[in-house]
């Protein structure tokens, strides 16, 4: 059906817009254009969109806040969906349920200034709830699946359940929400606990000195670009290689923290995406090692 963008703005399926830039909705500041970019208001109006989109065999993702995804240049030809408006945020003593597209350090940085404690680890992750919840983000030796209790999820067949920590099979950098294409996280419940609000402060501080310090915080990238091998470092595997300050294109291995890479003029995906290969093959032939992506391509099928 050629002709489903003009039945999708019939319909009501929440904000639509068109021919969007995608360099302005990731944290790399690549990737080519999106024929349409949908943010419903609300669960039923995801629900409606998702069956339209099924009807017609439209080709379509979920998309957070673009922090662990590398889109191609070209035209991703489908319906990219924003969960911005599911922002609920709710606290009860120390449980907090909060929505899919909240930001996870904007929530965390606000719990931890009210003294609660388990979320210091995501005061400086870009992402969304969602986003954390499908990755099992993390940092600092704790992640997502430490403190959520249960997350209401929109099932392939459109049902939504609300499945337990134990359910969601979290482990490194992945999930259960991850490993089964159709599932979409639209809430979390997290369970906090009591702490000294001036400790809590002083470790954030400590972190965010350290990140400045060791981190290219003041270039566009996607955080760490590699998972960290069994008793190992990517970071450190790509330093002992050389290839600290390697350019391709606009695009860097930083000099500052070699699993990261950084957009340091106009790069396209392509010189990204060239970089990552080039580090997986210089480690494979050097360490025998296959390092994998912490981030996600999109849209580079031929």
């Amino acid at each position: 059906m050629n002709n489903w963008l003009d039945e999708l703005k019939k319909k009501n399926f929440g904000k639509i817009l068109e021919n969007v830039s995608l360099k302005e909705y990731t944290t790399y500041k690549v990737g080519g254009k999106a024929k349409v970019i949908v943010i419903p208001k609300n669960k039923e109006e995801l629900v409606s969109l998702l069956k339209f989109i099924k009807f017609n065999k439209i080709k379509y993702m979920i998309l957070g806040n673009g922090s662990n995804v590398i889109f191609s240049d070209k035209l991703f030809d489908g319906i990219i969906i924003k969960l911005d408006s599911l922002d609920k945020i709710e606290l009860k003593n120390t449980t907090l349920t909060v929505g899919a597209g909240v930001s996870l350090m904007k929530v965390a940085n606000r719990m931890c200034r009210q003294g609660l404690a388990g979320l210091e680890f995501a005061t400086g992750i870009p992402g969304t709830i969602g986003g954390a919840i499908y990755m099992n983000a993390g940092a600092y030796k704790s992640d997502m699946g430490y403190i959520v209790k249960k997350v209401k999820v929109l099932t392939p067949d459109f049902k939504i359940i609300t499945m337990v920590n134990r359910e969601m099979n979290f482990h490194y950098r992945t999930s259960f929400i991850k490993e089964n294409k159709g599932y979409i996280c639209l809430e979390a419940t997290i369970k906090l606990s009591k702490g000294n609000k001036n400790i809590i402060e002083e470790v954030i501080k400590e972190r965010k000195l350290r990140r400045v310090e060791s981190q290219p915080l003041e270039y566009p990238s996607a955080g760490s670009v590699f998972r960290n091998p069994e008793n190992n470092f990517a970071g450190k595997l790509i330093e002992d290689l050389g290839l600290k300050g390697l350019i391709k294109g606009g695009a860097q291995i930083s000099e500052k923290h070699a699993n990261f890479i950084i957009n340091i003029d106009h790069a396209k995906a392509k010189d990204i995406h060239d970089l990552i290969s080039f580090i997986k093959e210089a480690v494979k032939d050097k360490y025998n090692i296959d390092l994998k992506e912490e981030q996600e391509f999109i849209n580079w099928e031929k």
